[in-house]
Formats: C-alpha cells, sequence, structure tokens
C-alpha cells in the first residue's frame, strides 16, 4: 500500500471527509475509484469515494460507505492508500524513481552527517516543492526546498535523504 494522505475530518452532516493529499497534484487521489483507509500496521478497509471536490488545500469527498457526520468521524486521522499495483508506472530513465509517498518516514541527513528529522509530507509551494521535516524530540517542522541544489541524494532502500542544508536555516 502506498499512502496518498490522511482524513483530516468530517466535513458538513452528510457524510463528507476532509482529506489532505500528498499526490502531486492537489486532486491525484480523484485518479482512484477506490481508497483503502487504515494505519501501516493495521488491516486495510476499501472505500469508494463519490462526488470529490477540492476546496482549498483539502479534497472534499463523500464515501458511498457513510451517509452522516457521526459514523464518518471515526475516519479521523486514518491514512488513505492504494495498492501500488495501481499507480502508474514510474519513468525507467534512472530519474523520477519514486513517488513523493515513497519519501515519507525517510529521515533527512545533512551533508555533515547531522540528523535534521523525519519527512512528514511534502508542500507545493509555488516557487518550488518543499520538504517537510519533523524535527527529533520537538514539535517544530522544518521545510527544505526540493531542488537539486538542495537535495544531494534520496535512497530509498536505507529510507534516508541527504540535504546540503542545516538546521537553523
Amino acid at each position: 500500500m502506498v499512502i496518498l494522505g490522511h482524513v483530516n475530518g468530517p466535513h458538513g452532516i452528510r457524510g463528507q471527509i476532509k482529506v489532505v493529499s500528498y499526490t502531486e497534484r492537489s486532486d491525484g487521489l480523484r485518479d482512484y475509484p477506490i481508497w483503502w483507509f487504515g494505519k501501516q500496521d493495521e488491516q486495510w478497509i476499501a472505500l469508494h469515494p463519490e462526488d470529490c471536490s477540492v476546496s482549498g488545500k483539502y479534497i472534499i469527498a463523500k464515501l458511498r460507505e457513510y451517509n452522516d457526520r457521526l459514523s464518518v468521524a471515526a475516519l479521523a486521522g486514518q491514512q488513505i492508500a492504494v495498492p501500488r499495483s495501481h499507480l502508474p508506472s514510474l519513468p525507467d530513465n534512472g530519474e523520477d524513481g519514486y513517488y513523493w509517498a515513497d519519501l515519507i518516514g525517510s529521515n533527512v541527513i545533512n551533508l555533515r552527517g547531522e540528523i535534521l528529522g523525519q519527512v512528514t509530507g511534502l508542500l507545493e509551494t509555488g516557487a518550488n516543492d518543499a520538504l517537510q521535516i519533523r524535527l527529533p524530540e520537538s514539535t517544530r517542522v522544518l521545510l527544505i526546498p526540493f531542488i537539486d541544489q538542495v537535495i544531494a541524494n534520496v535512497d530509498l532502500s536505507s529510507r534516508e535523504i541527504t540535504v546540503d542544508w542545516s538546521a537553523d536555516y
């Protein structure tokens, strides 16, 4: 399963949810007819999104299986995933060989070997994309530009991203 977003909470009174999407396009989750809800180490539940729309930074989705706010509220905080086999094939040119979702949870280390934190998300800022890094033992979030001049290496096998960046930038 590849995690593509999470449920922020219910929306309205008719069983709609607010979804934070981790896809490159804010409406990228709408491409999938079945979303799988759960947590990484739990059983995934297949649900069917209907009437999806983008509202600000959220996707507002009505799920076929839910009809009221109270029942859908139980999904708050759940991750949304799809099987990797349902994702489009990546280019076989050695570049762009991963999805943004593959980066979530990776450790970020700078060129001096200092551990900066762990990737919690990616943001589209307009100028360039940015990694959201949760600093160890802190609630502080560090934003690091996801550009060639800063990202030295992405190693998916060791779940490590090396950057030319400092925690005090």
